[in-house]
C-alpha cells in the first residue's frame, strides 16, 4: 500500500520560514552580544565604583585608623554603607587587626538575587590601602552589592528584549512585503497557467512584475501563450476545414449524404416531439451521363454546379440541400405543413431546370431532374424509411416520365 505523500509547502511558506529563521538568528545573536557587552560594562562599572568608594572611605577613616579610633571608623562605615551600593565594609588596621565592620542587613525581596548578581560581577572582595605619609596603615575590604546593578541590568535586558521584539516585528513586516513582491507575481502566473490549462483560455496573459527576473519569466510565458494561441487557431482552422470537408461535397459545396442523414435524424426526432411534418425530396439528373460522354467531365462538373445553385435557390433558409453522389441530389424541407407545399417547391425546381445551361465552350444544353417526394409521418415513421420512400417515389416518377415528380404512397 502506497503511503500518501504529505502536501508540498507553498513558496510563501518556505520564504517566510527562511526569512524568519534568519531574522531570529540575527536578533538573538545581537541580543546575546549586547547582553555580554552589558555584563562586561557592569563589571567595569562595579570595579570602578568600588575604587571610588574605597578611595573616598580611605580619606575619611585615615585619621581614625592612625589613632585606632574604632568608634570613629564605625561611624564612617555606617554612613558610607547606607549611602553606597556595598554589601559589606571592613577596615583592618595595622598588624591585620579589624577595627570596624559594617554589613548590609538582609532585607528586601531581591536581596539574595542582588547578592548572587554581585558574586557574578565581582566574585572576589575588593581591597584598598589606607595610607598616611605614603605609608600603609591599614586596608579596606569591600564586598559589592548589586541593587543598582540589578536595576540597571533589568532595564538593559528589558531594552534589549524590546529591541529584539521590535526587530522581529520589523523583519516580519519586511518579509511579508518581500514575499508579496516575489510570491504575488508567481501566484498570478500559476493561476493564469491553471486557468489556461483548465478552460483553454489562450487569450489570458500574465501582468508585468516589479522584479526583473519575474518580469522576464512573465514575458516568456506570454510569448509562449502567443505561440500556443497561434497554434490553437491554426488547429481550429484545420479542424473546421476537415469537418467541413467531411460533411460537404467538394464540387458543389452542398451537404453530403452523411450530413443529410444526420440532419434528417434530428428533423424526424423534432417533428415527432412537436407533432410537425418533414418532407424529403430525391432528385436525379436526366441524361446526365450523355453530357459527360459528349462534352467531357469538366462540362459535367459545371452542369452539376449550376444544378446545385438552381435547386438551392428554390429552398427556404431552414431547408437543407445535399449532393448524394453523381447527379443525385436531395432536399430536406423542415418543417412543412402540407404535402402541397413540397409539391409546389418540386414544381419550381423542375421549372428552373428547363432553362438552358451555358457550357464552358459556349454551347447551350438543358438538364432536367426527376423528383421523388416523401413526408413524415404520412409515408414513413423513421428517417431510414423516409429515405427509402423518397427514393421509391423518384424511381416511380422516372418510370412515368423523366423531368416529372411523384409523391410517396
Amino acid at each position: 500500500m502506497t503511503t500518501p505523500r504529505s502536501p508540498l509547502p507553498r513558496l510563501d511558506q518556505v520564504l517566510r520560514r527562511a526569512h524568519l529563521s534568519v531574522a531570529l538568528i540575527a536578533v538573538i545573536s545581537s541580543g546575546l552580544a549586547l547582553t555580554l557587552a552589558g555584563m562586561y560594562a557592569l563589571q567595569a562599572y562595579a570595579t570602578q565604583n568600588m575604587q571610588l568608594v574605597a578611595r573616598s572611605l580611605s580619606y575619611t577613616v585615615e585619621a581614625a585608623v592612625l589613632f585606632n579610633d574604632e568608634l570613629a571608623v564605625q561611624e564612617a562605615l555606617d554612613k558610607v554603607g547606607k549611602r553606597e551600593d556595598v554589601a559589606e565594609i571592613r577596615v583592618i588596621g595595622r598588624h591585620g587587626i579589624p577595627l570596624a565592620n559594617w554589613k548590609r542587613p538582609e532585607t528586601g525581596a531581591f536581596f539574595h538575587l542582588e547578592s548572587w548578581l554581585a558574586n557574578i560581577v565581582m566574585p572576589e572582595p575588593y581591597y584598598y590601602p589606607v595610607t598616611h605619609d605614603n605609608m600603609t596603615i591599614g586596608r579596606i575590604r569591600l564586598v559589592p552589592h548589586s541593587r543598582l546593578l540589578l536595576e540597571y541590568m533589568v532595564t538593559g535586558i528589558s531594552c534589549v528584549f524590546a529591541c529584539m521584539a521590535f526587530s522581529t516585528l520589523l523583519a516580519l513586516a519586511l518579509s511579508r512585503r518581500m514575499h508579496a513582491g516575489i510570491s504575488g507575481p508567481l501566484n498570478i502566473l500559476a493561476d493564469t497557467a491553471h486557468r489556461v490549462r483548465q478552460y483553454r483560455s489562450f487569450g489570458l496573459r500574465a501582468p508585468a512584475a516589479n522584479i526583473a527576473e519575474l518580469n522576464q519569466l512573465n514575458q516568456d510565458f506570454n510569448a509562449l501563450m502567443d505561440e500556443l494561441a497561434t497554434w490553437q487557431r491554426h488547429v481550429k482552422r484545420e479542424h473546421d476545414t476537415l469537418a467541413y470537408r467531411a460533411n460537404h461535397d467538394s464540387l458543389t459545396g452542398l451537404c453530403n449524404r452523411s450530413l443529410l442523414e444526420s440532419e434528417l435524424e434530428h428533423a424526424v426526432r423534432d417533428a415527432r416531439f412537436h407533432s410537425n411534418a418533414v418532407a424529403l425530396m430525391f432528385m436525379d439528373g436526366d441524361h446526365f451521363k450523355e453530357i459527360n460522354d459528349t462534352y467531357g467531365h469538366a462540362a459535367g462538373d459545371e452542369v452539376l454546379k449550376i444544378m446545385a445553385l438552381r435547386i438551392s435557390g428554390q429552398l427556404r433558409e431552414s431547408d437543407i440541400v445535399a449532393r448524394l453522389g453523381g447527379d443525385e441530389f436531395a432536399a430536406l424541407l423542415k418543417p412543412i405543413k402540407h404535402a402541397e407545399d413540397a409539391v409546389h417547391i418540386a414544381e419550381k425546381i423542375a421549372h428552373q431546370m428547363q432553362s438552358p445551361i451555358t457550357l464552358p465552350n459556349g454551347e447551350l444544353i438543358t438538364c432536367s431532374v426527376t423528383i421523388g417526394i416523401a413526408l413524415y409521418p404520412d409515408h414513413a415513421r423513421t428517417a431510414q424509411e423516409l429515405l427509402a420512400a423518397a427514393d421509391e417515389a423518384m424511381y416511380r416518377a422516372k418510370d412515368q416520365e423523366r423531368g416529372s415528380w411523384a409523391i410517396g404512397l
